[in-house]
C-alpha cells in the first residue's frame, strides 16, 4: 500500500512528518502526510512525485504496483538495530526487488527459482548438527571438499537473491522472504553489507544460506545462530580438505601459514582459527595464545585482506541483475535511459558497459 511505502521511506530519511513537509516546500501539510500514512487519503500524482523527490526513492516504489511484502526479516548484527536501519534495509530490498522483478518481465523469465538442497527445512536436535547438515548441503550441491571459490555466485545459481548494499554499521546482513502477489511464491532474499570485507560477507552468505536449510522451530534462536555460524565455517571449510591441509592435531601455527589458508578458504583470520579449534587441531590454550601472539588484532582488524578497502564491494558480488539489464538493452527491450534507472547507475557508464572500450578510429590507420 501508498501508505505503508511513505511510512517506511520516512522513517528511512529519518524524517519527521513536518520535516518532510518543509523538505517538499510546504506543498502539502504535515497532517496531510499523516493521512495518507494511515491511508485515510491518498496523494495526488504531482504529490506523489514530490513525495518522491523528497525521500529519494522513486515513483514505483511508493506506488507499490507489485504488492510487494517482506516477511521474516532476520538481521545478523553487532547491536540491536534501530527503527531507522530496519527501514533503511526494508527500502532498500523493496525498491532492488521490484526493479529485479521488472527486468524478468520485460524478459519474459519466471523469476529464478530457489533451489533449497531439501524438499523440507532440516531439523537439528542440537548445535553440532550444523557440521553435518553442511556437509550433506554440499553433497546434495555436488561440491565436493574443494573450497568455494564464490559464494555469491553459488547462490544466485541456486535461485536466491543476493544484495549487495551499503547498510548501516551495525547491519552486517539479513535473509527475508519477499511475498507477492496471491499464487506467487516468496522469494528468498540475502542481503550482505557493502561495507564489510570480502572474507566476512562469504561469511555471512554462508550464514544467512544456514537460515534457508534450518528448521526455525527446532532449536531456540540463540542456539539456532550458533548453528548457523557452525554451519557457515564448516560449509566454507569442510573438515575433509582443512585436516588434509593442516594435519589432524598441531601444537603451534606460523602467520605465514594462517594467511595462506585464509586465502585458500577465503575467510577472515579469526574465522580461520575457530574452525581448526572446532575440528579439534587446536585446543583452547592454543587458540587463546594466537589470539595473544600472531593473531593480535584479528577479531576486529582482517590481516591481509582478499579486497582493498578502496575497491571494496567489488569481487564476488552479485551479478544476475545486471547482465539481465543488459540483455534486455542489447536486445532493444529496454532503452539507455530505462537501463539507467534499473541499474541506478549513470547513462554514459550504462553506455559504455554496453560497447565496451571505444577505441579511436585514427589508431586503426596507424
Amino acid at each position: 500500500m501508498i501508505a505503508d511505502r511513505i511510512l517506511l521511506a520516512r522513517r528511512k530519511a529519518g524524517l519527521s512528518l513536518r520535516d518532510l513537509a518543509a523538505k517538499m516546500d510546504n506543498r502539502v501539510t504535515a497532517q496531510a502526510i499523516g493521512k495518507y500514512e494511515r491511508g485515510e487519503d491518498i496523494p495526488s500524482s504531482g504529490v506523489l512525485i514530490a513525495l518522491a523527490k523528497a525521500l529519494e526513492v522513486s515513483v514505483t516504489y511508493l506506488m507499490d504496483t507489485q504488492g510487494l511484502v517482506l516477511s521474516g526479516v532476520e538481521f545478523r548484527t553487532k547491536a540491536s538495530t534501530t527503527a531507522a536501519d530496519r527501514a533503511t534495509v526494508e527500502t532498500e530490498v523493496l525498491e532492488w526487488i521490484e526493479r529485479y522483478l521488472q527486468i524478468e518481465h520485460i524478459l519474459d523469465l519466471d523469476s529464478a527459482e530457489w533451489k533449497p538442497p531439501f524438499a523440507t527445512l532440516r531439523k537439528l536436535q542440537r548445535i553440532e548438527d550444523a557440521e553435518e547438515l553442511a556437509r550433506e548441503v554440499r553433497s546434495k550441491w555436488m561440491l565436493g571438499t574443494d573450497p568455494i571459490p564464490n559464494m555469491t555466485e553459488l547462490l544466485e545459481e541456486k535461485g536466491l537473491k543476493v544484495l549487495m548494499v551499503d547498510l548501516p554499521e551495525r547491519v552486517s546482513g539479513f535473509t527475508c522472504i519477499v511475498a507477492r502477489e496471491k499464487g506467487s511464491p516468496g522469494l528468498p532474499v540475502i542481503v550482505v553489507n557493502r561495507q564489510f570485507s570480502l572474507e566476512r560477507r562469504r561469511l555471512t552468505l554462508a550464514h544467512e544460506l544456514a537460515h534457508r536449510v534450518i528448521d526455525p522451530n527446532s532449536l531456540p534462536d540463540k542456539e539456532e545462530e550458533k548453528a548457523a555460524n557452525l554451519f557457515a565455517g564448516a560449509f566454507l571449510m569442510p573438515r575433509e580438505h582443512l585436516l588434509r591441509e593442516v594435519g589432524k592435531q598441531r601444537n603451534a601455527l606460523g602467520y605465514k601459514e594462517l594467511i595462506a589458508l585464509k586465502r585458500l578458504y577465503r575467510v577472515s583470520g579469526a574465522a580461520l582459527l575457530m574452525r581448526l579449534k572446532q575440528i579439534g587441531v587446536i585446543n583452547e590454550s592454543i587458540l587463546t595464545y594466537a589470539f595473544q601472539t600472531i593473531a593480535r588484532g584479528w577479531r576486529t582488524q582482517e590481516p591481509e585482506e582478499l579486497e582493498e578497502e578502496k575497491i571494496r564491494g567489488q569481487r564476488e558480488r552479485p551479478q544476475r541483475f545486471e547482465r539481465l539489464c543488459y540483455r534486455a538493452l542489447a536486445e532493444d527491450f529496454v532503452s539507455l535511459s530505462k537501463a539507467a534507472e534499473l541499474l541506478r547507475i549513470p547513462l554514459p557508464k550504462v553506455e559504455a558497459g554496453l560497447k565496451g572500450p571505444q577505441v579511436d578510429h585514427a589508431d586503426h590507420h596507424q
